[in-house]
């Protein structure tokens, strides 16, 4: 196949080598036309020769490439197969580095084309037959999710795998340098046993949200009485550990407040850690849990989940940070044992409560806030002294607490009316006389403002009133109905700020909204829920009223 390409001679040459030797002179012109068309032919005959000795020439040299490249092939089909490993230490002075092969540990050295700093525990690697690293592979991104139990500090954790293994795992350098905390979620390879990388579980992260509230005591209106309380066991012993100390006192490692809906317990629970986080204790954080959210149908991951949370607590509480963990609609979630209200999950996670409630105690920096619309549902075990130590009822706004509530709301900073500012003399004139006339209008005992009629099951006959069912949510409603309806009035008319207008159709309007949610659901719960105690409740009868009187 390497053969040279055939030399031809040249015919022309030939032709006139011959005719010069020829002496023959006769009939010279008819020999020079003869000699013309040979050269010719001739010439013809000489291209077509060296177009196919290139073309002889190019097969040839295509032809040597195929046979390189079959050579190379086969010299890669006698190589051996080159192993992954995972690295699982580096010894750079010694360019050797221990790996895991198939679950089995070897040491082995570091080729010259690799920098063995660049190595770290948890490298993908590739050895070859003589066991050497010769180059470096992304790591894989799959493998077995495991849950943080423990960490310790000597870089390992301990986990749970499936089917609740305990095993200890080392780290990967990716984890090392953000140690992983109780309740992560880790990416392991268990044949290795290294934990190669974190996952973010998005329920988990959204249930343990930590945040610095903005939220003060100043925010909240009407509930001055149980602002003060609420201080004083909150607090007085994280702000004045000592003299709890010098006075023995025991601080209480957990607050009930309860309730009616929408009557500020997040707000207040909320402002105490912002509280908290006052003078020279730094930030303070506030871990709002929704208990609903909790409720998980397999076994055991709720419990899983509220060691969770507990364990983020602590690990914040152990920098000296106060931490307020916030349990909103407890009785979703702590129902008493055994009481039939819902499924055999309480006898499960209710121990477990207590259990991590009984825990804090060992830290001086986690207050746990629970807040509820029936406290009767709690299991009385989370209540009893010594766990919820303290109960404090938020109840409805009175007309000096609606009052205070609206002018959070209704500040003299908002467009007014023309009109209005006029006719009192400036803003804050202004403002006092929209919220006279809301508090008016919600507070005034009429027949247009019946709502609803209770009967009890001793016979009794109770009449409420909207004054009865007011909160400060269905105040803040009532505040941004008229703000968007001055909005409106502005966009379509041009007439600038808020008017009495305004305030009486956004009272009217939220009335009638919530008329007829009470005929929803059972009367002796709705009660409760609404605040109402005392004997239960066995039928209900909404009123309709005019409500424009």
């Amino acid at each position: 196949m390497d053969e040279e390409p055939v030399e031809h001679k040249d015919p022309v040459g030939e032709t006139l080598r011959g005719v010069s030797r020829n002496p023959s002179t006769e009939d010279s012109g008819d020999v020079g036309t003869d000699v013309t068309d040979r050269l010719r032919e001739l010439t013809e005959q000489a291209g077509v020769l060296n177009r196919k000795n290139a073309h002889l020439a190019n097969a040839l040299r295509a032809a040597r490439q195929e046979l390189e490249a079959l050579h190379e092939d086969v010299k890669a089909l006698q190589l051996p197969p080159l192993a992954h490993a995972t690295v699982l230490a580096v010894d750079s002075t010694a360019r050797t580095a221990d790996v895991s092969i198939a679950g089995r540990r070897h040491r082995v050295g570091v080729g010259p084309a690799v920098v063995a700093s660049s190595l770290h525990p948890g490298d993908d690697v590739v050895l070859n037959e003589h066991l050497v690293i010769t180059t470096t592979c992304p790591s894989p991104r799959f493998g077995e999710v495991v849950t943080v139990k423990e960490t310790y500090d000597d870089g390992t954790v301990l986990v749970l795998a499936r089917h609740d293994e305990e095993q200890v795992l080392s780290l990967s350098a990716t984890l090392t340098d953000r140690r992983p905390r109780v309740g992560d979620a880790l990416v392991a390879d268990l044949a290795v046993r290294m934990a190669l990388r974190p996952v973010v579980r998005s329920e988990v992260e959204e249930l343990v949200l930590e945040e610095v509230p903005d939220v003060g005591y100043g925010d909240i209106g009407g509930l001055g009485e149980q602002i003060e309380l609420i201080r004083d066991a909150v607090e007085l012993p994280f702000l004045h550990p000592d003299l709890y100390r010098e006075h023995q006192l025991t601080p209480p490692r957990g607050v009930l407040l309860y309730g009616p809906p929408g009557c500020g317990k997040t707000l207040i629970a909320k402002a105490v850690a912002a509280s908290l986080s006052g003078g020279d204790r730094g930030e303070a954080y506030f871990l709002n849990i929704k208990g609903p959210q909790l409720l998980d149908k397999y076994v055991g991951e709720t419990e899983r989940r509220i060691r969770v949370i507990f364990a983020r607590a602590r690990e914040k509480a152990a920098t000296g940070v106060p931490v307020v963990v916030f349990f909103d609609e407890m009785d979703s979630l702590f129902r008493t044992r055994g009481s039939g209200r819902s499924s055999d999950v309480e006898t499960t996670v209710v121990p477990q409560m207590l259990a991590e409630i009984d825990g804090v105690d060992e830290l001086d920096n986690v207050v746990v806030i629970g807040a509820t619309n029936r406290e009767d549902m709690i299991d009385p075990a989370i209540l009893r002294p010594g766990r919820l130590d303290v109960k404090i009822r938020i109840g409805r706004p009175d007309q000096r607490g609606a009052a205070e509530i609206l002018a959070t709301y209704l500040t003299p900073d908002l467009p007014i009316s023309e009109e209005l500012l006029t006719a009192h003399g400036g803003p804050q004139g202004a403002v006092d006389a929209l919220i006279d006339q809301v508090v008016e209008a919600l507070y005034t005992r009429r027949r247009a403002t019946e709502m609803v009629e209770l009967t009890h099951s001793d016979g009794q006959v109770e009449i409420l009133h909207v004054a009865d069912l007011v909160s400060g949510a269905m105040l803040a409603n009532i505040v941004d109905r008229a703000k968007k309806a001055a909005v409106k009035d502005l966009v379509t008319s041009g007439k600038r700020g808020l008017t009495r207008e305004h305030l009486r159709c956004a009272v009217i309007e939220e009335i009638m909204e919530n008329e007829g949610l009470p005929a929803t659901v059972h009367p002796d719960d709705w009660a409760r829920v609404s605040g109402r105690r005392g004997t239960p409740v066995v039928s209900m009868t909404v009123l309709q009223r005019p409500r424009e009187e």
